[in-house]
């Protein structure tokens, strides 16, 4: 019999998570369902829980993360390398993108009873993504990661009480639009340098590159429309040579995948990438700080297990190549 254990973030969707909760936890004793819950107290508890966790059980474990994506990077950075651990999500936070890419119902009642049916077949095997810094740290990515412009926002978005206030109005999307508009005119795009799978390219006013697992982040953004989170590759996206305005038009059609079509936004396909940059620029991971630039980044190929509705991927063997390739 496998263990389930719940790791919440009370705080998580400034709060909302704890309403949320009290109901999952009413619904799981009416089903009868054997559980432990822990909740979060702190930044880095979450990695702290999931690593105890995982460190007692020899089986397989269940790991249900109820809160947002952050919380679920931290979860997941806990038990990286325990290949015992199964991982699931209830949504409680403002983004939610892992439940966007991995198929789970953004509503935490409908999610809970999606998870508690997965829970009697086989997980899913997907990639993710490992991060090491200059100084040797090394930090992992479950959705992606970011360089530049969108990774200073997602500080800006994390460290702002403006966050919460959107969020009690049942309005947390905006603050990434916010924060966009507050500073697209104050942010220079410098040079960025970055190898795949040892091919160099350099790209000359450069605003931000992504290095994708799935293809959402930022709350509902289709950064990556390609990117799957089993095929053994990771998506990257360089945003680079544009005027603030037309970034503008960039943010407006990510979100149905678009932004790709232009000209200035260039997509890659690889395994082991290095970024490099003329300026430090701040890094994030899942939307959370992780340090800034230079960094290399490599994929963990169907290294975690996790209960999701997505369907496997076919076996790929591609060359990382620009966009205009396909």
């Amino acid at each position: 019999m496998r263990s389930i254990y719940f790791i919440v973030n009370p705080n998580a969707g400034n709060g909302r998570c704890r309403k949320i909760w009290d109901r999952i936890e009413t619904l799981l004793i009416d089903e009868q369902v054997s559980f432990l819950a822990f909740y979060t107290e702190y930044p880095g508890h979450a990695k702290k829980l999931a690593g105890q966790i995982a460190a007692k059980h020899d089986g397989e474990t269940i790991i249900v993360t109820v809160g947002g994506d952050g919380t679920l990077h931290e979860v997941m950075n806990g038990v990286t390398r325990n290949k015992n651990v199964i991982l699931g999500f209830i949504p409680g936070g403002s983004g939610n993108d892992f439940s966007r890419g991995f198929k789970i119902p953004s509503n935490p009642v409908k999610a809970l009873q999606v998870l508690l049916r997965l829970i009697k077949s086989d997980p899913v095997q997907i990639d993710n993504g490992k991060m090491t810094l200059a100084d040797g740290a090394e930090e992992f990515f479950i959705n992606n990661m970011g360089a530049g412009f969108d990774a200073l926002i997602a500080y800006q978005v994390n460290h702002s009480p403006i966050k919460a206030i959107l969020n009690k109005l049942s309005l947390g999307r905006l603050v990434y639009v916010y924060f966009l508009l507050k500073e697209l005119f104050t942010f220079k795009p410098t040079t960025i340098d970055i190898a795949i799978d040892g091919k160099k390219y350099s790209f000359k006013q450069s605003w931000f590159v992504t290095v994708s697992n799935q293809p959402y982040y930022g709350g509902g953004m289709k950064i990556a429309p390609a990117a799957i989170p089993d095929d053994g590759l990771l998506d990257i996206t360089v945003v680079h040579e544009l005027s603030r305005w037309k970034l503008l038009l960039v943010f407006i059609s990510v979100f149905w995948g678009k932004h790709i079509f232009f000209q200035e936004v260039k997509t890659f396909k690889g395994r082991m990438i290095s970024i490099q940059s003329a300026e430090k620029l701040f890094v994030h991971g899942d939307g959370e700080h992780v340090g800034y630039t230079p960094l290399k980044i490599e994929i963990q190929v169907k290294s975690m297990q996790v209960l999701t509705r997505m369907q496997h991927a076919p076996e790929v063997n591609l060359e990382a190549r620009d966009s205009n390739d396909f």
